[in-house]
């Protein structure tokens, strides 16, 4: 026992990845349409299994909808997503995982991605999902960007000063000039009374 917690107690959870998604998840919805193209190409996948004599390290079933999550949350390579899939609840919901399971290995992930692209079946599902999803109306020709102007204003709120005010009048944090200490709690900026200024940099 430590802290009063036992920590093989720590290992078991009443709580499945399932019920941390919240009901009303769009997720839900890309997880009934991807499941159901699975369904449809199950054939294909009897075939595949036949082939080889056996079932994969990682069912194909699993790597497709692994690549379907790679590809909404715009994950920048296998490895970071076999990373992240320690740990993130969403993604174990998608593929079925429990919380208990380890994550795949990214150089495994690749080696059984490639034998599933060999037998063309990615693009089946690819292009079954994206077809139901416009069915669904889930899908927009529309397309957005991200405001990088509203992100730099996140990243230097504390550089927003009154006018007027010295760099005395704000001490630092812990003796770090580019860290002042803020408190915003009450306070209106407003372009009549408060002006940006640059962040002291540090030699």
């Amino acid at each position: 026992m430590r802290g009063g917690v036992d920590e093989q107690a720590t290992m078991f959870s009443l709580m499945t990845p399932a019920q941390r998604v919240p009901k009303d998840h769009p997720i839900r919805r890309i997880k009934e349409i991807a499941d159901a193209e699975l369904a449809r190409l199950s054939p294909i996948f009897d075939e595949m299994y036949a082939a080889r004599g056996g079932r994969y390290s990682i069912p194909p079933e699993t790597l497709l909808k692994s690549l379907l999550l790679i590809a909404l949350y715009t994950v920048r390579s296998e490895r970071q997503f076999c990373e992240r899939l320690q740990y993130d609840l969403l993604f174990r919901f998608f593929l079925d995982m429990g919380i208990e399971g380890n994550a795949f290995d990214h150089s495994t992930f690749t080696k059984n991605r490639d034998r599933l692209i060999d037998h063309e079946v990615a693009e089946q599902f690819f292009q079954g999902v994206v077809a139901q999803a416009k069915g669904a109306r889930l899908i927009s020709s529309e397309h957005f960007t991200v405001d990088g102007t509203l992100i730099e204003a996140w990243a230097s709120m504390k550089s927003v000063r009154p006018k007027g005010e010295k760099e005395e009048d704000r001490p630092p944090k812990d003796d770090d000039p580019s860290n002042p200490s803020v408190n915003f709690k009450g306070e209106r900026r407003k372009n009549e009374t408060h002006e940006r200024r640059p962040t002291p940099r540090r030699d």
